[in-house]
């Protein structure tokens, strides 16, 4: 099928559909930019970071710019989270903008990405306040209550609020294309549900839907327990789930089919 044929090139990234390249190379210039701006004094992710909405950092384009950033505070972490999401972007990624095309692909990449977003600043606003009490304790080692914390703002208590801000400042922040790649995962799986894969640690192949399932059950295990903690899981589910609205949304309208894609 024309799907799976690749341009004659000599190249690596010349074999890559337009979209697909553009994205590994933004990511990956982004990332080293950021290390060389970090060893001279200038944190990118103070500006293009996603910061918690109630922060004074939070500006409505992080939710686009966090999305071409990946962690900066070790060169070995930094690579590894930046190497996990660049190779899933090309193995899922580049498939599917041959079905999807172009700007449809781009479209969806871009959804993905914001709605995870999202979906993280919403898991932020429920559980911001419960995160800020418990690092606060009083002189007899005991949490004081929101309630309390209002009250001495509302003193005008500017120790406290210089805490407060601060904390929504520097305690919420997220960076990764992790969001958009579990929204390209999720197609994948609809696209190609029965093609069989090899996912370690599994010695078996997995169909693809069983594979995004266990995904998505896995990421809601750690959300729900706290497993893993410093990883963005709702962020990773909410781009599963914009991707799967957008999906059936399209296949409501007629611009895809509605029984399946491809049969494996």
């Amino acid at each position: 099928m024309s799907y799976f044929q690749s341009s004659r090139s000599n190249s690596f990234l010349g074999s890559l559909p337009e979209v697909t390249k553009n994205l590994l190379i933004i990511n990956v210039l982004v990332w080293v930019a950021t290390m060389i701006f970090k060893s001279k004094g200038v944190d990118f992710n103070q500006y293009l970071a996603l910061h918690f909405w109630q922060a004074d950092r939070f500006m409505p384009w992080q939710l686009v710019t966090y999305m071409f950033m990946h962690d900066s505070s070790s060169l070995g972490g930094g690579l590894l989270h930046l190497g996990c999401n660049m190779f899933n972007l090309f193995m899922f990624g580049a498939l599917l903008e041959r079905v999807l095309g172009t700007k449809r692909y781009l479209l969806y990449y871009m959804v993905c990405g914001i709605g995870a977003g999202l979906v993280q600043e919403v898991v932020w606003q429920f559980t911001w306040e419960t995160e800020f009490v418990s690092n606060l304790r009083t002189a007899d080692g005991a949490v004081p209550s929101m309630a309390i914390v209002h009250q001495a703002i509302a003193n005008g208590d500017a120790h406290t609020v210089e805490m407060m801000k601060e904390f929504l400042n520097f305690g919420f922040l997220t960076v990764g294309a992790s969001g958009a790649v579990f929204g390209l995962l999720l197609a994948f799986g609809m696209t190609f549900p029965n093609l069989k894969m090899y996912v370690i640690p599994f010695p078996f192949p997995i169909k693809a839907k069983w594979m995004v399932i266990g995904y998505g059950v896995f990421e809601l295990l750690c959300g729900t327990t706290g497993m893993m903690s410093g990883v963005a899981h709702y962020a990773h589910l909410g781009g599963m789930l914009f991707g799967v609205l957008l999906l059936l949304y399209w296949r409501q309208k007629g611009m895809l089919p509605k029984d399946g894609w491809y049969d494996y």
